[in-house]
């Protein structure tokens, strides 16, 4: 009977890995993507199993050891550049001007406040962004007005209200339900030094779940969205939030080919930052990304404050002499791929 179930495990094991590839969008082909190094985990260990427990004279029991190597292979080399062990992709240069910021999904039913506000006073960013902010969270957040006098505040009540504090002006403000009525964008420029302006992406779609949206389609369409505003812009851009998806996806990695933008967590590890109270159930969900001509100093993840997710803290850099790159056409098969994820739903 313990050989049944290992068998049965390893099987389910070795196949879910490959949902991902089959592109379909319902939650259930995606999940595999979110849960990569668990899978990970729980395939060497029944290849340790087996190694052990195994009749290397029966075929099927072969079969299922070499079947398990392969997959362990295809799951690392899809998560292995995110690792501290690779080199840092976001390459240091000489800073000609910086901006910091906090970003957090707080949880809207969270009311450890004054938590998370000492994570403000601790790292004492120029930018407070925070996600699933509702009135109560707005009126708690507060106390730090009198520090962050420029502001933008959408309260809502379903989970996707969205809250940014700053030090400094914040020019060309704009507010946007992209895709999904009730799912709100902050865009803005920054000013990081004299004479650069750097434009700010904020989001926060929703998640295929059970829970939330069936599918991915409305997601990915927003990150797709986005990256077409990006393109045009060809300026120094950061985008930043809890995208609801990790960064080994064919869809986020697709969103990093058509911004030819930069995942300063490549070379550093994998900030995982969802769930933070179940540390073996931990998945990378809160991203930044940036152009060239940025680079991230330092870049930290903050402590429990009663959320279901961590924040992420970076410092952000201007490149001395450094022009953001032309965007270069797409290849015939990502532009496909981008306009088929766009005609799934209907941009506002």
């Amino acid at each position: 009977m313990p050989m049944i179930m290992l068998y049965i495990i390893s099987i389910i094991f070795i196949s879910t890995p490959f949902l991902p590839a089959t592109e379909n969008p319902h939650w259930f082909f995606r999940t595999a993507d979110f849960v990569r190094l668990q899978s990970i985990a729980i395939e060497l260990i029944c290849l340790g199993f087996l190694l052990y427990f195994g009749n290397f004279n029966a075929v099927f029991d072969i079969v299922l050891m070499s079947l398990l190597v392969i997959v362990i292979l295809y799951q690392f080399q899809k998560v292995y550049k995110y690792s501290s062990l690779t080199k840092e992709k976001s390459k240091h240069g000489e800073s000609e001007g910086s901006v910091s910021i906090l970003a957090a999904n707080v949880l809207q039913t969270n009311h450890e406040y004054d938590r998370f506000i000492a994570e403000v006073d601790h790292y004492d960013p120029d930018l407070v962004l925070i996600m699933e902010s509702d009135k109560k969270w707005e009126d708690a957040m507060s106390v730090i007005e009198n520090r962050y006098t420029y502001t933008v505040k959408i309260p809502k009540d379903n989970f996707y209200g969205m809250h940014l504090y700053s030090k400094n002006e914040l020019f060309n403000i704009t507010t946007q339900e992209q895709i999904e009525d009730g799912v709100p964008s902050i865009f803005f420029d920054y000013k990081i030094n004299k004479s650069t302006n750097v434009f700010f992406a904020c989001l926060h779609p929703a998640p295929p779940s059970p829970t939330e949206n069936e599918t991915s389609k409305e997601r990915d369409a927003e990150l797709m969205h986005t990256g077409k505003i990006i393109r045009e812009r060809n300026i120094p851009t950061v985008v930043c939030g809890d995208m609801n998806d990790v960064v080994w996806s064919r869809t986020t990695r697709l969103f990093e080919k058509m911004t030819n933008m930069i995942d300063p967590r490549v070379g550093r590890g994998f900030f995982a930052t969802y769930h933070a109270k179940y540390f073996f159930m931990r998945f990378p969900l809160d991203h930044l990304f940036h152009t060239q001509d940025l680079f991230v100093g330092k870049m930290k993840r903050t402590r429990f404050f009663g959320s279901d997710h961590f924040g992420m803290y970076y410092e952000i850099h201007s490149k001395k002499k450094i022009k953001t790159p032309k965007t270069q056409p797409l290849e015939n098969e990502d532009n496909e791929k981008v306009e088929e994820i766009l005609e799934m739903v209907q941009p506002h």
